[in-house]
């Protein structure tokens, strides 16, 4: 893989793991995250040019997805569940 195109995913990458952190919702949000690792490792081993192409295209449209999904996860928000308030202590 190119070094342009490397970084090119690996900036792609940072940027749908950022976006996808802003879900509100704690299960989409790990869906999301966990989503984007596995698609992510299974194709690391990818070496054609127009390949990985089509997959950074795909990737683009995703995170497209992602951001128009959390936009209105954020207008039909909920409250927290009980695994997200982890900071209250215990007695």
């Amino acid at each position: 893989m190119a070094a342009s195109s490397r970084a090119q995913v690996l900036d792609l990458y940072r940027v749908m793991l950022r976006e996808s952190r802003k879900f509100t919702s704690y299960n989409y949000r790990t869906y999301a995250i966990r989503r984007i690792r596995e698609a992510f490792r299974e194709n690391k081993n990818v070496k054609d040019s127009a390949q990985i192409q089509m997959l950074v295209n795909k990737a683009k449209r995703n995170l497209d997805i992602i951001r128009r999904q959390t936009l209105i996860n954020e207008m039909y928000s909920t409250d927290k569940l009980v695994i997200e308030n982890l900071k209250m202590p215990r007695t």
